[in-house]
């Protein structure tokens, strides 16, 4: 981590990581980029549906590839750069036929490394291959759901998920959060675990810096008026006044709150819930 002289009192504590070691390049590849509009919380109607999002600095869209649709072609790691919309690092790969497409990277993978989507792949990091294939006890990244649906799993920095069982066509994964779910063994999965995993040492430092994260501040229920939050109203501090956390929209929420829709689509494929709280 990188830290700063204190010249103030926040940046006294304010951290960042190495960027230095690990970024090669500074510019992205033009042609693999395009502006984009931010919904900052909100639908196509305007209206906010998620709190505390806005502002924040312009950013230009990195097109990353989730599908690894191009199998059995090597490509070689290019660069390795930053991508403001996400927080791990992306490198630039070039196929042997010529294109480039930027990828999610593992943590030691470098540049000049080959790398493989095949289902005879070598289980190396940053090598892509059938979850099937995969040895029970690895650590893998950009996992599928549903078989050829791109990744969807442990895409942030320094996250990974661990194959722990095979079972009747399906494969038995252990989620960041500590759930336990079952996935088609022909889903696809990268091995290795995200990086930039220093960013979970990351200090702020200043509200400042939150904005320029379009972040905007949070209010506490408690010191709000009684219209616009449950836990709202009365004189001096107020305790909380009812049994359940809950949020600003009444419904459960906070540490043991149970907020799963009962009867969610993919309730089938949990084998443990994760544990939240302390317990976790």
């Amino acid at each position: 981590m990188k830290r700063y002289k204190p010249t103030s009192p926040s940046r006294r504590q304010m951290t960042t990581p190495s960027y230095g070691l690990s970024i090669t390049v500074s510019e992205p590849v033009k042609s693999l980029t395009h502006g984009f509009r931010r919904q900052m919380g909100r639908n196509h109607h305007g209206h906010i549906t998620t709190r505390h999002k806005g502002g924040g600095h312009k950013r230009l869209f990195r097109e990353i590839d989730f599908t690894y649709d191009k199998r059995d072609i090597p490509y070689t790691i290019k660069t390795v750069e930053y991508d403001p919309n996400r927080t791990g690092f992306i490198g630039l790969a070039q196929y042997k036929d010529g294109e480039k497409r930027y990828v999610l990277l593992p943590r030691s993978v470098k540049v000049g490394d080959e790398l493989v989507t095949s289902e005879n792949a070598e289980a190396k990091p940053g090598n892509r291959l059938p979850l099937r294939n995969i040895t029970i006890g690895t650590f893998v990244y950009n996992v599928e759901i549903k078989p050829l649906g791109g990744a969807k799993l442990a895409r942030s920095a320094g996250n990974y998920v661990e194959v722990i069982a095979k079972d009747a066509g399906y494969v038995d994964i252990k989620l960041p959060s500590t759930e336990v779910r079952k996935v088609k063994e022909t889903a696809w999965a990268s091995i290795g675990d995200v990086s930039n995993d220093e960013n979970r040492l990351v200090n702020l430092g200043k509200a400042g810096r939150s904005r320029w994260l379009g972040i905007r501040p949070t209010v506490r229920g408690t010191a709000q008026n009684p219209v616009d939050h449950p836990y709202g109203g009365g004189e001096g501090v107020q305790g909380r006044g009812r049994r359940r956390a809950i949020s600003v929209y009444g419904k459960p929420t906070g540490k043991g709150q149970k907020s799963r829709t009962p009867k969610k689509y993919s309730n089938k494929y949990i084998v443990s819930r994760r544990k939240v709280g302390k317990r976790k």
